[in-house]
């Protein structure tokens, strides 16, 4: 199970600066909803190029929002330059930590400001940076930010990569580019990684299947009595969840998260799924 630190927890919890800033003049949005986590940031950048606000809205886990909490807290105040020059490691560290699964939502938020001070410069909205070949088809992850996370975080491993771009967690199809890749950036020309074939789902793989089988087969069948549910994040094979509606007040919620809801992840997801409530 991944261990979160008090900080995530709060950011998580408590977010600040979270929805839209009317007055914005700088936005940007990195992610999709079908990649599992999505950020759009906000930014209102004065004249003289001082982020004078900032706020978020995202769709993601525990750590997604509490990256993208702690990016607004860091940037204000700063100038624009200034800011560029946060790291995904100093997001990371800002919160005490990330465990290393999920080290892409740091790098997701340094994304996201980028995109947001190119929106507000009035350039292109993706940059001549992140130009390359396509090498992980299952979220759009060129060579180019794949050598990049390499370079800034040294990284050595497959599975490290997909950790902090998410290249290689969906199919696994990319992995012997990516392998390839790093070859080549540390100088190992020909080195194979010794790895353990994985077995079941790889982390996204489990997050996009859970979202799926709520959309699909939960979500209707609690709507039909006035419920509904919602993802709060997957920590490994525990799906955590939030009870709505009729059912957050229900007698039986404990039956319907345990028969209902935790059953249909097992049937549609794993067979070991355990699902918590968050109350």
């Amino acid at each position: 199970m991944w261990e979160y630190t008090d900080k995530v927890r709060e950011h998580f919890l408590h977010p600040r600066n979270a929805g839209e800033l009317q007055d914005a003049n700088g936005i940007g949005e990195v992610g999709s909803l079908a990649c599992g986590d999505a950020l759009k940031l906000f930014l209102k950048i004065s004249k003289e190029g001082v982020i004078e606000d900032a706020s978020f809205q995202t769709f993601g886990c525990a750590s997604a929002i509490a990256s993208s909490s702690a990016l607004t807290e860091l940037v204000k105040g700063k100038t624009v330059d200034e800011a560029l020059k946060i790291t995904n490691k100093e997001i990371a560290a800002y919160l005490g930590g990330l465990p290393r699964e999920k080290m892409h939502c740091s790098v997701m938020g340094q994304e996201a400001l980028e995109a947001a001070v190119r929106n507000w410069r009035g350039e292109p909205a993706v940059p001549h940076s992140h130009e390359g070949v396509v090498i992980c088809k299952c979220f759009g992850v060129t060579d180019t930010q794949i050598r990049a996370a390499i370079r800034e975080n040294g990284l050595k491993t497959v599975e490290e990569v997909s950790n902090y771009t998410k290249a290689g967690g969906g199919c696994g199809d990319c992995a012997e580019a990516i392998r390839a890749i790093l070859d080549e950036e540390l100088g190992r020309p020909g080195l194979k990684e010794i790895t353990v074939a994985p077995r079941g789902l790889t982390n996204v793989q489990r997050m996009q299947k859970v979202m799926r089988t709520l959309e699909e087969e939960i979500k209707p069948r609690l709507g039909l009595d006035g419920g509904d549910i919602e993802l709060v994040d997957v920590d490994g094979k525990k799906v955590i969840v939030a009870l709505r509606g009729m059912c957050a007040g229900c007698r039986s919620r404990d039956v319907t998260l345990k028969e209902m809801v935790e059953k249909t992840l097992r049937d549609f997801v794993e067979p070991d799924i355990v699902v918590e409530e968050v109350r």
